[in-house]
């Protein structure tokens, strides 16, 4: 956070350019880690927040649980490999993704990306239009549920540079 605030700063005050001149880094949507064993990244609203903010049925929550592939070679019983934990969370008709939780192995690396996505504004219909690297652990969060059942919307329609707002999603009465 500190080398985003401090671009911004350095573009509104030296770049001399009226395009920076309201130059300012945006709170919002910020990729989080906690770097713990097994790793944590959030980025976005916790599941009781989505629901507090849009209400329970402008919610849809897709959740994994799985043994990271990385340990698929280790001879090891199946229930006793480190498991990977994933939840993207969902609001509105077009399914505006407004939560992504990782906490296992390479959560951390994960979030970057799914970070800008979010910035961009994108939809469950965004994640499923991905092609899944395989065999990679972020490959789930793009395979998550059941593929093709979300509305097909995309949500990259507000450019998130200089600090503006995400857009929100379309609300059911």
């Amino acid at each position: 956070m500190a080398i985003a605030a401090g671009r911004r700063l350095a573009d509104r005050l030296f770049s001399g350019k009226p395009q920076h001149a309201e130059a300012k880094v945006s709170y919002e949507l910020v990729p989080t880690v906690v770097f713990s064993h097994p790793t944590i990244g959030t980025c976005g609203m916790t599941e009781p927040q989505a629901v507090k903010k849009y209400g329970q049925q402008n919610i849809k929550v897709y959740t994994s649980k799985f043994a990271n592939l990385f340990y698929g070679i280790f001879d090891v019983e199946p229930d006793q490999k480190p498991k990977t934990l994933m939840k993207v969370i969902c609001a509105g008709l077009d399914e505006k993704v407004v939560g992504i939780h990782v906490l296992g192995m390479g959560a951390d690396e994960m979030m970057q990306g799914f970070g800008v996505a979010m910035k961009m504004g994108a939809t469950k219909a965004d994640l499923d239009s991905c092609v899944a690297i395989h065999p990679t652990a972020a490959e789930e969060l793009v395979t998550m549920g059941v593929w093709g059942t979300s509305p097909q919307e995309s949500g990259a329609k507000i450019s998130p540079l200089n600090g503006a707002a995400p857009p929100e999603p379309k609300l059911s009465n």
